[in-house]
């Protein structure tokens, strides 16, 4: 990829002025990165052209690509923010700034400890070289989970800044294999657990499904080998089948009237493998199943195709599914259902406009091509999600806490519920009435007393359906129970309503778990011997827990969100610190 090659890719609604904006961040990009190299031994320049790229196949406009040439210019290069500002004004600086913030962490050394290890003998080196190999995979932990929270904070401040994270990431899997072997499987897993869920979520599928694939092949070579190599055997004959099918789809409906551009789905590896350990299918049966898309000038359209496909071929029940008139909340719409084709064999059918099928590949990049009102407003009130996730991040203390919750609140497979007044919310599959109120409102959670599903009442455990009308029974007063946090029940199954819940009781409980912390851990610290330390060690101990006070270290402990252990642990931990630095002698000069 070279300059030139860019400027051919981006989009023909830029301007004279905003492919100069591209060019002037190339060379800034240029000079900065200027001797540097990749893993991969090539100029670090070209990993910027890379993302740059995917952010001009994304259609993304002129600030956010000059953005994306220059994302790594203020974290590894002497370029300063305020260069930037002078340069290129408050909204491209700020993109950078917001980049630099999301991948911006403590490195993790093992130097740091090894002045420490002087004087020791050999036993004592092997122990304290196994705790720090120990204390390094910990924080590698704790730093993955910090930037996985600070990637979904960013969404709250501007979505840009994520697809430009999203075009930084694929490019560093395309290039991963000059990594080792650890750092590709740690790095691997993260994207197939976080990233590519997030370009779904986002409704970018064009990065999801390439993430995906690149993901697995480390995370799983073994599998993945298999599999295409299996893909590759028949890979000729299936592409005839597919030909056939497609020149009949298309004959048949220009019988009716129906002008359409139909071509062949291809195959993703990581999505037969899914299907394969998700419904206990066998390789073959899921290699047979040709997937074709349809390309209809209209909505009518779409559903009068629909119509002649399952008038010329036999509909399997239960494979269709109406995303035009119910869309998913990452931007997605189509028509999907299945039918037999002559050979006896299944054939998923795919029917939408083209404009359906440019959204269903840049999803939310979508929403900076529009100009204020029209179309775009689509794209406003559909990223409403993003704005509840802010909210719901308030009652959230704790990262882990937060990004096991992305994992099940976000990026799992989706539900479609209607309230009384016919609107459509969308939800994590297995909710139940009580995340479905909590998701309305805290307020509509806190006072739920019972639930009616298309006018019956239902346990509040039952489970939620897409196509469920779901009406909520409230009291006039009172909260939640504690009884729903109990996991046996399955009351409560998405992450946002324990929240909640859990933040109304720490706001009428403050006072109890106050006195109720502070003597669980004053009685295990004398039960240790250990009563003696200063209130401001605790102090400090507790800020890495990010509580800002002795109270709210008491408190936390006494509502169970914190465990008198782990303050117990850090206190240990900085007194054996202290006896080492006391009891080892210096080294003596040679």
């Amino acid at each position: 990829m070279s300059l030139e090659e860019l400027l051919k890719k981006l989009p023909e609604n830029y301007t004279n002025s905003d492919r100069d904006v591209v060019q002037r961040a190339y060379r800034v990009a240029e000079r900065a990165h200027a001797g540097q190299k990749r893993a991969s031994g090539e100029p670090y320049i070209n990993h910027c052209l890379a993302v740059a790229s995917t952010l001009a196949d994304l259609q993304m406009p002129a600030e956010v690509v000059a953005a994306g040439l220059m994302h790594d210019t203020v974290e590894d290069t002497a370029v300063k923010l305020d260069d930037l500002v002078r340069d290129f004004g408050e909204v491209i600086a700020k993109l950078v700034d917001g980049v630099t913030k999301l991948t911006q962490l403590p490195r993790v050394s093992r130097g740091e400890h090894q002045e420490e290890l002087k004087g020791k003998t050999p036993d004592q080196e092997i122990i304290e070289q196994a705790e720090d190999e120990q204390a390094i995979r910990n924080r590698k932990r704790d730093l993955s989970i910090e930037t996985l929270r600070k990637t979904f904070l960013a969404m709250g401040d501007d979505v840009r800044v994520v697809l430009i994270k999203l075009a930084d990431r694929l490019h560093n899997m395309r290039t991963l294999g000059f990594f080792p072997e650890p750092k590709r499987r740690r790095i691997a897993q993260e994207t197939l657990d976080i990233f590519a869920p997030l370009a779904n979520r986002l409704g970018i599928w064009q990065i999801k499904w390439e993430l995906e694939d690149l993901a697995f092949r480390y995370v799983n070579p073994e599998k993945y080998k298999e599999i295409a190599e299996q893909l590759a055997e028949r890979r000729e004959a299936r592409e005839q089948q597919i030909q056939q099918i497609v020149e009949q789809f298309k004959h048949t409906l220009s019988e009716h009237g129906i002008r359409a551009e139909i071509y062949g789905r291809p195959k993703h590896i990581y999505s037969i493998y899914k299907k394969m350990t998700e419904k206990g299918k066998s390789f073959e049966m899921v290699r047979d199943v040709r997937g074709v898309r349809l390309l209809v000038p209209d909505v009518p359209a779409c559903y009068a195709a629909l119509g002649v496909i399952h008038t010329r071929w036999r509909p399997i029940p239960n494979e269709f599914d109406d995303y035009i008139a119910v869309p998913k909340d990452n931007f997605y719409q189509s028509l999907h259902t299945a039918v037999l084709y002559e050979d006896g064999k299944p054939v998923e059918v795919q029917i939408r406009t083209p404009e359906m099928d440019e959204s269903a590949e840049i999803g939310i990049a979508a929403h900076w091509r529009y100009k204020e009102g029209g179309p775009r407003d689509k794209y406003d009130e559909r990223i409403n999600w993003i704005r509840k996730l802010m909210e719901w991040r308030q009652d959230v203390d704790d990262a882990q806490e937060f990004v096991d919750g992305m994992k099940t609140d976000v990026f799992k497979d989706r539900v479609y519920i209607f309230t009384p007044r016919g609107d459509i919310i969308d939800m994590p599959a297995g909710s139940t009435p009580i995340d479905f109120a909590y998701h309305i409102h805290t307020t509509v959670g806190d006072r739920c007393r019972g639930a009616k599903i298309n006018g019956k009442l239902v346990p509040l455990e039952h489970e939620l359906r897409t196509g469920d009308q779901v009406e909520i029974l409230t009291a006039k007063h009172g909260g939640p129970s504690r009884d729903w946090l109990n996991p046996s029940l399955g009351l409560v199954r998405t992450q946002r309503a324990r929240s909640k819940i859990r933040a109304w009781f720490k706001k009428q409980d403050r006072e109890q778990n106050l006195a109720q912390g502070k003597a669980l851990l004053e009685h295990e610290l004398q039960r240790l011997g250990l009563s003696g330390f200063d209130e401001k060690v605790l102090e400090e101990i507790g800020r890495s827990f990010e509580l800002r006070s002795l109270e709210d270290i008491y408190v936390a402990i006494g509502s169970s969100d914190l465990s008198v252990g782990r303050i117990v642990n850090k206190l240990l931990e900085g007194k054996e610190t202290d006896d080492m630095l006391v009891s080892v002698p210096p080294t003596s000069a040679p």
